[in-house]
């Protein structure tokens, strides 16, 4: 995360944002619901996860969307179709954002046996 966080830094200076819109970054998480090639990560499982790592960490909000993951199981050489679950945050700007959003992809590994969670970190023009 460190060093797309500081990528994505270089990379801010580079967008031009129009009208009242401003340059921040916005992390995308890509969590996975399948465990051992079943569907294990419910809704009510989800849900908690959020409550309990995501809003104590992000109170002033982001996106939960639901998704379809596709990834290639190199152990098997398989195509992987599963549930997904997209959770976007624009960034606060904070000296611990970085920390923040790898304690939840931690907590979401460790509590739901996942090998990994997809993250993007990038520079967007944002308005609210």
């Amino acid at each position: 995360m460190t060093l797309l966080a500081s990528a994505a830094a270089h990379s801010a200076d580079a967008i031009a944002c129009r009208g009242s819109m401003q340059v921040q970054h916005v992390a995308q998480l890509l969590f996975g619901r399948n465990v051992e090639d079943q569907a294990r990560v419910s809704e009510a499982d989800f849900s908690g996860f959020v409550s309990r790592e995501v809003s104590p960490r992000f109170p002033d909000g982001f996106t939960v969307l639901d998704a379809s993951g596709h990834w290639r199981d190199a152990r098997r050489g398989t195509v992987v179709h599963e549930a997904a679950k997209v959770i976007e945050i624009v960034l606060p700007g904070g000296h611990d954002d970085t920390a923040k959003v790898d304690a939840i992809v931690e907590a979401y590994k460790r509590q739901f046996q996942q090998q990994s969670v997809g993250l993007i970190v990038g520079p967007a023009c944002v308005r609210f």
